[in-house]
């Protein structure tokens, strides 16, 4: 997932298509002979801006210069509870041990910066980010989820090729296997690794999703860009939590977007008050980023903002109940996290509001009363804790742990 750092950590429980390398056979397509693999590459780049990618790229299948920071990273325990990074062995980082018989990669992108997305975007997310009672959920987010639109974009692209270019074993992916989509990035071309772990790119910043399909297709290979970060600190400087250990050293656990998105138990007390209004995501390193003034809109009408995520109160969204949330969300990558979550975060936010000047704010408090006898113990114990923050309950209810536990 792009948005915790990229950590290169592709969710294993999503599904990925698996064209002509299947698991229900051990066949292998092959390319055909006398393929000009050159002009391949060529009109591959042009189908796949038509289906809505913002460049596509082409890297070999080679990632060992990865494998050592990865393991280093792994042993560090930085992945948290994400305990599919560590599974698969050596998959993540041999793309031919997980497909067989994968040469290249094809890396897309696609940006999803909201099509009427204001010029001063970064100006407006900084002030909500500051504002007690708005809620904040990363831009990425808004719209339908990413998954759905890009995997099925992918698709359509492998078939394309094998209908219009060559016959092709192939299997797509986004955030759906071992992938270490960000080092492939770098390798294709596509951008370079920022400080903040996330790909930048000159011409469009980090504010898109990549995608990649695997093929045995021995297409020519992209040249990598150059690093372009410099000096810049401002992504490590801005980090809420100082989950950004230094360029390129990234501790999930303290990173928001692991903790509203990951984490599946109660959140560390304290990290809690770091948190602010972030209900799901965390966007501050992308929006200070100085190439983020180069990141481009969306030309599909899928990452437009649903449910006006973008201006919604921490309260209004604290009322919905569980089917509320399955029916506005319904199609959002938000979904993910389920409602006990959702609800988990936002009790921190409305607790955090009464350091911003809400404390005991009427309608915070009576929101918050109107779960403190919520079925789901995570959510009891978050919304004492909120409770206590605008000293309106004991301070021994709001600090009882809840060891993952989630309902009674």
């Amino acid at each position: 997932m792009q948005h915790i750092g990229a950590m290169d950590n592709s969710d294993d429980s999503q599904d990925s298509h698996n064209g002509h390398l299947s698991a229900a056979s051990d066949e292998i397509r092959s390319p055909s002979q006398g393929t000009d693999y050159a002009a391949l590459a060529v009109a591959i780049k042009a189908w796949a801006a038509e289906l809505g990618f913002a460049d596509l790229r082409i890297a070999d299948a080679d990632l060992s210069h990865a494998e050592p920071q990865f393991q280093q990273w792994l042993d560090a325990g930085f992945h948290g509870e994400m305990d599919y990074m560590a599974a698969h062995g050596s998959k993540r980082t041999r793309p031919a041990e997980l497909v067989p018989g994968t040469v290249r990669v094809l890396m897309a992108r696609m940006d999803y910066l909201p099509r009427d997305l204001a010029e001063d975007w970064r100006e407006r997310e900084t002030k909500r980010i500051a504002t007690p009672g708005d809620a904040t959920i990363s831009l990425y987010a808004r719209g339908r989820d990413y998954h759905k639109v890009l995997r099925s974009r992918l698709q359509q692209l492998a078939t394309r090729i094998e209908t219009e270019g060559s016959p092709h074993g192939y299997r797509v992916f986004t955030d759906s296997a071992p992938v270490m989509e960000v080092a492939l990035a770098e390798k294709s071309g596509l951008g370079w690794r920022g400080k903040h772990t996330l790909l930048l790119n000159r011409e469009a910043g980090s504010m898109y999703f990549l995608g990649e399909i695997y093929t045995n297709l021995p297409l020519p290979v992209d040249a990598p860009t150059s690093n372009h970060c410099g000096q810049c600190t401002a992504c490590i400087d801005v980090c809420p939590t100082a989950a950004i250990l230094g360029p390129n050293r990234l501790d999930a656990r303290r990173c928001i977007s692991y903790l509203t998105i990951e984490l599946k138990g109660s959140i560390p007390l304290e990290l809690r008050p770091l948190i602010g209004n972030r209900v799901l995501g965390c966007d501050d390193c992308q929006v200070v980023c100085p190439w983020n003034k180069f990141a481009q809109r969306a030309t599909l009408p899928d990452f437009d903002v649903r449910n006006g995520l973008d201006s919604a109160s921490l309260v209004d969204l604290f009322g919905w109940s569980e089917q509320d949330f399955n029916q506005r969300l319904e199609g959002s990558a938000i979904r993910r996290i389920g409602h006990e979550r959702w609800l988990r975060n936002i009790a921190v936010g409305l607790g955090n509001a009464a350091q911003g000047g809400l404390r005991n704010d009427p309608a915070i408090l009576a929101a918050l009363h109107s779960r403190a006898d919520d079925p789901s113990l995570l959510v009891r114990e978050h919304v004492a804790w909120a409770l206590e923050q605008h000293a309106d309950y004991p301070a021994e209810a709001a600090t009882t742990p809840t060891a993952n536990q989630s309902a009674d």
